[in-house]
């Protein structure tokens, strides 16, 4: 799911290179997107009792103000969302414009590593970008996430199990996970099997 370019028209691309933005409905309350002409930039929940804070964090996250318009790649982000929703994908293949430091696209490549269904631990996160010891700044990078679900932080829980963080709250976490675990007919035991399988790591 690594970000490419598109050759896909878009009428609609903002001529400044600024992001454009629309709300999406979904079963977990409406969700703000943004996407620059590379790819989705930006996927979080709205929480109403919060404009402010949400303007203050996009104007920061973009250093300006994202317009409320469309484009192709939110047309198919919520194309995409909407059959996860309904549990008929479990991948996504809409490009990606997350902006992050080199740890912070290391960890999220991690996280898109994680199959739907599993969860994973900070700690197994960090020994998987050869960092066992970065289990902080796993932590960090992770709530740092631009693009909820698409680069799947909500799939890592602490090493005992429990949910921990989510900026989206611990409830939306729940229920994603109870989601994807239908979707892929997992075990409660298979849905938080903590260890991490040796493998090739896969690419966004």
């Amino acid at each position: 799911m690594t970000p490419t370019p598109t050759t896909r028209a878009d009428a609609d691309r903002s001529r400044t290179g600024r992001p454009v933005a629309c709300t999406i409905e979904s079963p977990l309350g409406p969700l703000l997107a943004a996407a620059s002409e590379r790819g989705v930039c930006l996927l979080e929940f709205v929480d109403l009792h919060a404009p402010a804070t949400r303007a203050a964090t996009r104007r920061q996250r973009f250093a300006a103000k994202i317009r409320h318009r469309g484009n192709a790649h939110l047309e198919q982000l919520q194309t995409e969302l909407r059959a996860y929703f309904a549990g008929e994908r479990r991948t996504f293949g809409v490009p990606l414009d997350a902006s992050g430091t080199p740890f912070q696209a290391r960890v999220w490549d991690a996280l898109c590593a994680i199959p739907c269904g599993r969860t994973r631990s900070y700690l197994d996160v960090a020994r998987q970008i050869g960092r066992p010891t970065a289990t902080r700044a796993v932590a960090r990078a992770n709530g740092d996430n631009p693009v909820a679900i698409l680069i799947p932080c909500h799939r890592v829980i602490g090493s005992d199990g429990t949910l921990t963080g989510y900026a989206g709250g611990l409830w939306r976490k729940q229920w994603l996970l109870e989601h994807e675990r239908a979707m892929t007919d997992q075990t409660s035991e298979g849905l938080f099997d903590g260890a991490l399988k040796a493998g090739p790591r896969s690419t966004r």
